[in-house]
């Protein structure tokens, strides 16, 4: 299993980012797809999760601000990342979990700064 992640990029504070992960290879049709993200000095932390039937769990701190979606049939998730504070600026990362077995794609860099 291999996740491709993109769009990551510097925006100013108030700004809006869409983050994209595509997965491929051995694809469970029953999967939980998340972003992760983790600033320097900070540990990793789950941001928001959705699994194939559509549940969904966001962390407190993006609650309102960020959506998770996914499209089932291209086995890929984005986060919609709007009202972003200098706080989100992380390297954000993919994350799939399909029956126990865990994947994680590159970082791709989130930078929230005027």
């Amino acid at each position: 299993v291999q996740l491709q992640a993109s769009g990551g990029g510097l925006v100013q504070p108030g700004g809006s980012l869409r983050l994209s992960c595509a997965a491929s290879g051995s694809i469970l049709r029953t999967n939980v797809m998340a972003w992760y993200r983790q600033a320097p000095g900070k540990e990793r932390e789950m941001v928001a999760a959705m699994s194939t039937g559509s549940s969904t769990n966001y962390a407190d701190s993006v609650k309102g601000r960020f959506t998770i979606s996914r499209d089932n049939a291209k086995n890929t998730v984005y986060l919609q990342m709007n009202s972003l504070k200098p706080e989100d600026a992380a390297v954000y990362y993919c994350h799939i979990n399909q029956r126990g077995f865990v994947y994680w794609g590159q970082g791709t860099q989130v930078t929230v700064s005027s």
